[in-house]
C-alpha cells in the first residue's frame, strides 16, 4: 500500500494508507501508485483525488509540491 500525507500550514488535511492519488501536477495530472519511481514535483491550482478503503476522496488545492519515497507520497499544499 501507498502511504499518503497530505499537509497544509495550518493542519494535517489527511494521512493514511491508499490504493491510488491522482495530483495536479504543473505539466499535467498524474497518478501515483504502489512503488512509484522516486520523485519531486511541483502542483498548480486543481484537486488531489485519492482512493482509500472507505472510497474516493477529494482535497482542492491552490499550489503545493509533492513527494514520493519508497511508498510514503508527501504533499504539501495551500489551500
Amino acid at each position: 500500500m501507498l502511504r499518503l500525507r497530505i499537509i497544509a500550514p495550518d493542519r494535517l488535511v489527511f494521512e493514511g494508507e491508499v490504493e491510488s492519488v491522482t495530483l495536479p501536477g504543473t505539466v499535467g495530472a498524474f497518478t501515483v501508485l504502489n512503488n512509484h519511481a522516486p520523485i519531486i514535483t511541483s502542483l498548480e491550482k486543481g484537486r488531489i483525488a485519492y482512493k482509500d478503503k472507505n472510497g474516493s476522496s477529494e482535497v482542492t488545492v491552490k499550489s503545493g509540491f509533492a513527494e514520493v519515497k519508497d511508498n510514503i507520497l508527501s504533499v504539501c499544499v495551500e489551500l
